[in-house]
């Protein structure tokens, strides 16, 4: 299970120590869109980006939030700018294109978990999961593809799971909904990378990122190889790497990052 997707729970910060020298950025010139930026995971990738040189687009629901990882971007030396979205709601998705314009690096990593037996889980909570973690990337990517690949270049991250790879008691809708986003994942790689866009799924294992959680997490991170949870600043780095040219010839391909949990 990752948590990314269960908590807007403050995330890990970026240390000013790990900036890269001001004569190398990997990303500058670069625009990022991060969805789900406010908190957790996809706060720590929104900064990341940041630190690397890309101008951010921080999404998500909680303006004051959003605000908090704007400047914490701001302090790094980068852009950015908040909008605030509810991407459960389709018309919303497809006016974001519009107001927010092109972007060469766009990460779906808004999204939500539910868990519970098969019979428990209602029809309405069901159709929720998917319109958030599978019918909100569809469009975006639908929204923001062409452009990069008119451009000739772009990167896509999808913030997927473990659950979609591997069978979890009670997660069987959240399960599939990551097992769908790796699908896209692979469908999309087909679609754009001869035009020079990149597209890959990173899947998290369990990830500190609710404090009032932790014992949870400690005996999750358990049952990985790792014998620990994550942080979610080891999930940002690998998306910094995939938006950068380093992974220049990485498409298609779902990077497990989840301790060794997939592995045994």
């Amino acid at each position: 299970m990752t948590a990314a997707q269960t908590t807007n729970a403050s995330s890990a910060r970026v240390s000013t120590a790990d900036q890269p020298t001001a004569s190398w950025l990997p990303l500058a010139g670069k625009r990022a869109l991060v969805t789900g930026a406010t908190a957790g995971i996809g706060a720590a990738i929104a900064e990341t980006l940041g630190r690397d040189g890309a101008e951010v687009v921080v999404l998500g629901r909680d303006a004051e939030r959003g605000a908090a990882t704007v400047a914490r971007i701001e302090t790094l030396g980068s852009k950015a700018s908040f909008v605030a979205a509810d991407l459960s709601n389709p018309e919303r998705v497809a006016a974001l294109h519009n107001e927010i314009g092109d972007v060469d690096i766009l990460v779906n990593n808004a999204g939500f978990s539910l868990w519970g037996a098969t019979p428990e889980i209602a029809v309405a909570d069901y159709d929720a999961m998917f319109a958030a973690n599978v019918r909100a990337p569809y469009y975006l990517v639908a929204a923001f593809a062409p452009g990069m690949a008119a451009r000739g270049e772009g990167s896509i991250i999808n913030i997927g799971s473990m659950a979609g790879t591997i069978g979890l008691a009670g997660g069987a809708a959240y399960g599939a909904t990551k097992a769908a986003l790796g699908a896209l994942t692979r469908a999309w790689a087909a679609e754009y990378s001869d035009s020079g866009v990149r597209v890959n799924n990173v899947a998290p294992g369990p990830i500190y990122t609710r404090p009032e959680a932790r014992e949870l997490f400690d005996q999750l991170g358990q049952t990985t190889a790792a014998k620990r949870a994550g942080q979610p600043q080891e999930i940002a780095e690998l998306v910094a790497f995939l938006a950068s040219s380093k992974a220049s010839y990485i498409t298609g391909a779902t990077l497990a990052a989840d301790g060794g949990r997939t592995a045994i």
